[in-house]
């Protein structure tokens, strides 16, 4: 479901003539405020180490019980480099040394019902080689796979299979 779907009413004045404006926003007839529904900004890890990629096993929906890249959404008033490390320390326990951005692909992340569109940013991530990674906040589990034996089919959330699969390639 499309995100505009879900707002029947003005969440400035209550008018129920709150109306579709375009593909990306809504317009109230009475009040005039128009909202827009942009995407959200997340983020995801490539932490490699020796040869062996940093992954996670999801332990929330959606796609739970799947790999994942240690990362999440960017809070407001965070830069994406400090939503990053914020979402690798809640992950993982580790600090990230170095972070240097890849790519970014455009997501569809189904929550409470609702289509979110992100835009995922991605970067390749150093942590302390000594660091031992803790499983925490929705991470289930981690664990290091040699880099041969990474198959982007094992990711459960399409931005990230892809953005494996881009990151083998290259």
């Amino acid at each position: 479901m499309h995100p505009l779907e879900k707002f029947k009413f003005c969440p400035v004045c209550g008018s129920s003539e709150f109306k579709v404006n375009n593909v990306k926003s809504k317009h109230c007839c009475s009040c005039g405020f128009t909202y827009y529904a942009n995407p959200s900004s997340a983020t995801a890890a490539f932490i490699i180490r020796g040869g062996e990629l940093l992954v996670a096993r999801r332990g929330k929906e959606p796609a739970k019980g799947t790999l994942d890249l240690p990362g999440g959404f960017v809070d407001m008033d965070e830069t994406v480099e400090e939503g990053m490390s914020r979402e690798i320390f809640e992950e993982t326990g580790l600090s990230a040394i170095s972070m240097d951005y890849l790519f970014s692909i455009p997501n569809l992340y189904v929550y409470s019902g609702m289509t979110i569109h992100t835009i995922d940013m991605f970067y390749r991530v150093e942590v302390p080689a000594d660091a031992t990674p803790q499983a925490g906040d929705d991470a289930a589990e981690l664990f290091w796979v040699p880099l041969a034996d990474v198959h982007p089919a094992d990711f459960g959330l399409t931005s990230i299979r892809k953005a494996v699969a881009r990151f083998l390639a290259g």
